[in-house]
């Protein structure tokens, strides 16, 4: 494959995260989508797919994420107050 999967986001991520992209990436340029989606899954961590999925497509996380907290009515203004964070450090759409 001559195209390369590009970090969109890269804040917070750590030397692990930064593994795992490296190894979901790889696999894309080895066997395109479906590899790349099929190695996200072997990740051993729920977190840890979630983070590097993120990395690459943090609109569309973000969008599933409010989607499935909005099924169970959440939002991030209840997180915010559940774990005490101030507005001023709230991230914003």
């Amino acid at each position: 494959m001559e195209h390369k999967l590009h970090v969109v986001d890269s804040s917070g991520l750590t030397d692990a995260d930064w593994a795992a992209v490296n190894r979901v990436n790889r696999a894309y340029e080895a066997g395109g989508i479906d590899a790349f989606w099929d190695e996200l899954e072997q990740l051993d961590d729920d977190v840890l797919q979630i983070t590097v999925a993120g990395a690459f497509f943090p609109a569309l996380i973000r969008e599933l994420l409010e989607d499935q907290m909005a099924e169970h009515g959440l939002t991030f203004e209840d997180l915010r107050e559940f774990y005490g964070r101030p507005k001023a450090l709230a991230v914003t759409n």
